[in-house]
Parts: C-alpha cells; sequence; structure tokens
C-alpha cells in the first residue's frame, strides 16, 4: 500500500479526478476546486473499537460550486463504489449542480495506491469510507461557501454502505468531526448483511435508501429486513426498490453484464461482536473475504427507467427538506 505526501496526494488527484469533471462541462458550475483531506487507513476492528493508531493519509476532493454568488451553499458529499469513481458519480454531480447544490466527490482509492477494490474487497476496510466521509464533512464545514447545516451524504455500492452505516450515533460520537453532522443520508445500493452493535440507533435525520430489485451483488432483501428494524425504533428511513434494476442501475455507461471477478457476499451473513471482531454469522468464526459464502461474478448494469426514477426522487427530497429555491 503506497501513501502520498500531500503535494502528491493533489497531483495524482488531479491526473484521476480532472478527467471525470471534463465531460461535466456543459454543466451549471461557477467553480471547481481540488482539497485535501487529511483522513487515516484503519482496519474495522480498528474503527470498530475507536483506535486511531492508523495510517495517516491524504485523500482528495472535487468541489463543484453551481453559484458564483456569496451565500452559503447546500451540498452533497459523493462516496464512490468499488471500481472507483464512475460514470454515475459524475451524473450525479451534475444533476445535482443543477439544483443549485454544491457536489464534493471524494477519492477513497489513489492516495492508498488501490484502483479498485471490486477483485479483492480486502484491500481496504469496509468501514474505511466512513471515516473518510466524517473528515469530509468536517473539510467541507469549514467552507466558507458552504452551508455546514445543509450537507448530505451520497453512496454507491461500497459507498452506499459507508453512507448507510455513517447514520449510527456510536460510529459519529467516535470518529465524527466536532460540530458538524449530516442533513440526511442517501444510499443507493448498499450491502446491509452486516448487523452492527447498536445498529438501531441511528441518527434522527432522514435516511433514504434505494436499490434494485434485481440486484444480485448485494440483493435488497437485507435492507428491508434492516429498514423493518429501523422503523420500528422510530427512525426516519425508506426503502426504495425499481424492478428489473441491477447493481449500478444509475451508471449510464455500464451494460447489464457479468462482472466475473467482482466479489459479493450476497449468500453471507455477518455481525459485529464485541471488541470489534466480525464474525460469520452461520460459522461463528471471524470473516473474512476467503470465506466459502463469498462468491464471484454477479451482475451490473444501466436501468434508464430507475435511473430517471430516482433522479426525481433524489431532487424532490432535498429541494424540500433542505428547502431550496
Amino acid at each position: 500500500m503506497r501513501i502520498h505526501s500531500r503535494s502528491a496526494v493533489v497531483g495524482v488527484a488531479c491526473a484521476t479526478l480532472i478527467s471525470v469533471w471534463t465531460a461535466a462541462a456543459s454543466a451549471q458550475v461557477a467553480r471547481t476546486e481540488l482539497h485535501a483531506i487529511p483522513t487515516l487507513t484503519l482496519s474495522d476492528q480498528q474503527f470498530l473499537t475507536g483506535d486511531k493508531n492508523g495510517i495517516a493519509v491524504t485523500i482528495a476532493g472535487v468541489l463543484r460550486l453551481p453559484s458564483a454568488a456569496t451565500d452559503r451553499l447546500p451540498a452533497v458529499i459523493l462516496l464512490h463504489g468499488s471500481g472507483g469513481i464512475g460514470g454515475n458519480v459524475d451524473r450525479w454531480s451534475q444533476e445535482l449542480n443543477g439544483i443549485g447544490m454544491a457536489t464534493f466527490v471524494t477519492d477513497s482509492f489513489t492516495a492508498r495506491g488501490i484502483q479498485s477494490t471490486s477483485a479483492d474487497q480486502a484491500l481496504l476496510g469496509r468501514l474505511n469510507m466512513i471515516f473518510d466521509a466524517y473528515r469530509a464533512l468536517g473539510v467541507l464545514a469549514a467552507h466558507p461557501r458552504i452551508d455546514p447545516a445543509r450537507i448530505v451524504l451520497m453512496g454507491f455500492s461500497r459507498g452506499g454502505q459507508a453512507t448507510l452505516y455513517a447514520s449510527l450515533k456510536r460510529f459519529e460520537r467516535m470518529h465524527g468531526p466536532e460540530g458538524a453532522t449530516f442533513a440526511a443520508y442517501l444510499p443507493f445500493y448498499p450491502p446491509c448483511f452486516t448487523t452492527y452493535i447498536g445498529d438501531e440507533d441511528v441518527s434522527d435525520k432522514p435516511i433514504r435508501i434505494f436499490h434494485g430489485a434485481a440486484d444480485d451483488y448485494v440483493p435488497v432483501a437485507p435492507c428491508r429486513s434492516y429498514v423493518e428494524r429501523l422503523r420500528k425504533a422510530g427512525k426516519d428511513v425508506t426503502l426504495t426498490e425499481y424492478p428489473d434494476a441491477n447493481h449500478a442501475f444509475d451508471n449510464p455507461l455500464t451494460k447489464v453484464t457479468l462482472a466475473p471477478r467482482s466479489q459479493t457476499t450476497r449468500r453471507c451473513t455477518i455481525k459485529e461482536e464485541p471488541a470489534g471482531v466480525i464474525i460469520n454469522a452461520v460459522t461463528k468464526q471471524p470473516f473474512t473475504m476467503q470465506d466459502p459464502c463469498v462468491e464471484r461474478g454477479p451482475h451490473v448494469g444501466y436501468n434508464a427507467a430507475a435511473t430517471t426514477a430516482a433522479t426525481h426522487a433524489v431532487k424532490e427530497f432535498l429541494q424540500a427538506t433542505l428547502k431550496l429555491n
């Protein structure tokens, strides 16, 4: 694993991220800024126990401001999936800029020497992107053009998992920035296979989950069960399912296809034990990506109808919740 200095991170991130934004030149963006985000690389056990003796690393984030006015803007932090920053992230950034929201796309991989975790999810702890999201929140909340009370977290697949569980009050108490919290959580097709200690004690802010009913990469059924538990606990959470939609249904650059090398935990049931130990709930042994329940070969691909419906739903929710003009 390579750790870069801050200047190196910014240079590498420019090469990686600026190409993503080139395609978005037609969007109504007044200013684009590249920001350094000091964070740590932690194991899942370190994250769960509050141990911050990780490896220091500085990741990058691209901030796009849709207005040249001096008023403070609402913002969405966008967390990529296992394949890194894809076409769906860029499309969402454009859509959200179009309704007057700033977007902050974070890159959790490049500074850590990772291109993709799809074929090897053990390259980075699953919970590390939650830590990155909290650090990005701290950076963004201090920005003079951003309204710190109206920052939303949105993520996809691995980033969707980070978005969903960043809502846990326990995690926020251990790792969240002082004086800042998310205004809402928008996870797209997140894995919901893991039961964490205290995972019903989530934020009182809205959680809106979007998933494909045909997803065989991270099937929706465990999310149904989790949402039911959260609703019984009185939390403001909904799950929207789209028929015939596969994993990454909002990525217009991907046709429905088999991903033969991608790892999937679709047949795994995982839970947290005391001392931050993640176990296979069936074998009662510490879980690893070598467990027999881990498979390969799920499907991924675009669904135009689901994308259109989800885009409308997200915009409508944000306009109402954040009181956008």
